[in-house]
């Protein structure tokens, strides 16, 4: 059997014989790369935050943040692999610890190692520049979402958020800055066994899928945001892992011309290039939320509004769009906006694909259609959009929260009457769903405040929320009915 191996601040490592479902986190500490800690062991805090080498959008490697407390190592079989002790050493200190160093961004020290992690993958950041600057971004273009998934419990805030605003740029002789003009490490065929299970890499999804079919049971796992803390926190050990993140066949992205009108755009399973491009955007259930955000550049409003809400770019790096929507879990941020973009999965098994609203995917409390040989191979949305989008999120915190409730609008507005409505919500019921009797309330209805007011009677009708520890089901309710005239009056504004 080929010997599982990765590259650790340089030098290449054996992984040796370890149980199938230790973490990167563990792995690296128990080789005395000590800087990164466990504060939360399910993607929080960002203390075992380390640098991942990945494929570049704008360059052929970027460095890309990552929870190493959610990786299982076999994962990074054949990848690339930094930390706080390979960035710079006491006496040659990287530029980000330097800063952090002088600007007193250090107390306890406990999370230091990984906020010097995830400020290095933004000083690093194809496209980082100088810029006028704002309450979340520097004058040098550094922005404080890179941050957004590392606690500092000494409430060292100020000082860290100074250094990062005094870093520049990467100086030309830079080693790190350098790497990213190369190729990032290819994915590989990986086989772990140990007592506690199996994990497989495969290379193709058509391997993948094989697998599925004699195994039904395994576990599907792309950025292991969700099955990381089942395996840290519950003690989830599942017999067979098959990593999927790394297929070809799941990253796939493009965006239609988006001709005809509004809803009408397309869409259509088949195999290979029987798929239509034109009058759609496809995104492969592999890409990172991170990925998708960059290469659509703003082209979806209503996600540009999701993804900065969307828990932190630490887990937005790893997890992906088809693990979210796979999870089939009620308090997702993207189903609603997903939903109110009308999108459709095409899923992919051994007998074929076939293509079901999202609308219709979701079928009780995380439980979907999708058949235990079956994969989401890509997430389609039809074009043109919605004229009038918005995405809301009532939450304890304004970042890195899971929603009490979530809508996601999708209003097509002519003449002042309400042409066409689509409606998503989560938080409300055992799945995500539409809000159809809200829809069918407004549409041909004149978009006035007076019919908004009445509406949202409707809404705060919709769903059977419930009572539990983030909000009790009268605040749900409420919350419906205010986020309509909160949409209402905040397209006034616009």
């Amino acid at each position: 059997m080929t010997t599982l191996s990765l590259t650790v601040n340089g030098e290449r490592t054996a992984i040796g014989a370890v149980p199938v479902h230790t973490s990167a986190l563990d792995w690296l500490r128990d080789r005395g790369l000590t800087g990164a800690k466990e504060g939360c062991a399910e993607g929080e805090c960002g203390a075992c935050s380390v640098l991942v080498a990945r494929p570049g959008i704008d360059t052929p490697t970027e460095w890309t943040a990552v929870n190493a407390c959610l990786l299982p190592i076999a994962s990074l079989d054949g990848q690339e692999v930094i930390t706080s002790e390979g960035l710079g050493t006491p006496a040659a200190l990287h530029p980000v610890q330097e800063e952090l160093a002088v600007r007193g961004g250090s107390q306890c020290g406990f999370c230091t190692p990984g906020f010097v992690c995830s400020m290095a993958a933004e000083y690093y950041r194809p496209g980082r520049s100088a810029c006028a600057g704002d309450h979340e971004h520097g004058a040098n273009g550094f922005d404080l979402h890179a941050l957004s998934g590392n606690l500092c419990r000494c409430t060292g805030y100020r000082p860290i958020r100074d250094a990062a605003y005094a870093l520049g740029s990467p100086a030309e002789n830079d080693a790190f800055g350098a790497r990213a003009a190369e190729p990032a490490p290819a994915a590989v065929a990986t086989g772990m066994h140990s007592s506690e299970g199996e994990f497989i890499r495969p290379t193709t999804l058509d391997a993948a899928l094989a697998l599925l079919t004699d195994r039904p049971d395994a576990q599907v796992v792309a950025g292991c945001t969700d099955t990381g803390v089942q395996v840290n926190i519950f003690g989830s050990r599942p017999a067979l892992t098959i990593a999927i993140d790394r297929l070809d066949e799941l990253r796939e992205f493009s965006v239609g011309s988006g001709e005809g009108g509004f809803g009408s755009g397309e869409v259509r399973s088949g195999s290979g290039g029987d798929r239509v491009a034109s009058g759609e955007v496809r995104l492969g259930a592999a890409l990172t939320l991170t990925e998708i955000e960059r290469r659509l550049a703003g082209r979806v409003p209503l996600l540009s509004e999701v993804f900065p809400q969307f828990a932190s770019r630490l887990i937005r790096n790893g997890a992906t769009i088809g693990g979210n929507l796979g999870t089939g879990s009620p308090i997702g941020d993207l189903p609603p906006a997903l939903v109110a973009l009308d999108a459709s999965l095409v899923l992919a098994s051994r007998r074929g694909e076939r293509v079901v609203p999202l609308a219709d995917y979701f079928t009780g409390y995380r439980q979907t259609v999708k058949a235990a040989d079956e994969l989401i191979r890509t997430i389609v949305i039809p074009l043109p959009l919605a004229p009038m989008t918005a995405f809301h999120k009532i939450a304890k915190r304004r970042f890195d929260d899971i929603s009490s409730v979530a809508i996601g609008y999708a209003l097509d507005v002519r003449d002042g009457i309400v042409r066409d409505a689509r409606i998503g919500l989560g938080g409300v019921a055992a799945t995500p769903l539409r809000a159809r009797e809200t829809e069918a309330a407004l549409i041909g209805q004149p978009w006035t405040e007076t019919t908004v007011r009445t509406v949202a009677a409707v809404m705060a009708n919709e769903g059977t929320p419930m009572d539990d520890h983030r909000a009790s089901s009268s605040y749900r309710s409420a919350m419906l009915g205010q986020s309509l005239l909160r949409f209402y009056f905040g397209g006034l504004d616009a």
